[in-house]
This record gives structure tokens, sequence and C-alpha cells, in this order.
């Protein structure tokens, strides 16, 4: 059984390399979050303003 010199070296990088990958999966649903709303904002606001309208 060989023995590695540096066992640690890299286990404290893939903690980080999480958090970068999860922060880059918030930062797409982000935007694809504020792409949709860009998109269908005028028509779900004429859909509430019918439905105010009509009451």
């Amino acid at each position: 059984m060989r023995k590695e010199k540096y066992p640690m070296l890299f286990a404290p990088k893939e903690k980080g390399q999480g958090l970068v990958e999860y922060a880059l999966i918030l930062v797409l649903v982000a935007i694809v979050v504020i792409a949709a709303l860009t998109i269908l904002g005028p028509k779900i606001g004429s859909v509430f303003s019918t439905i105010n309208s009509s009451l």
C-alpha cells in the first residue's frame, strides 16, 4: 500500500467547486426567470387588468 505525501491536497477545492457550481446554477435560473418575466410580463398584466375590470 502506497502512502500519498499530501492526501488532503485537493479536498478543500472540492467544496469550493461545489459552491461555485451551485452559484452558477442559481445565476442561470435567475436569468431564465428574468427573461420569462420580461417576455410574459405584459401578457400577464393584461390578464390581470381584464380580471380586475370584470370585477
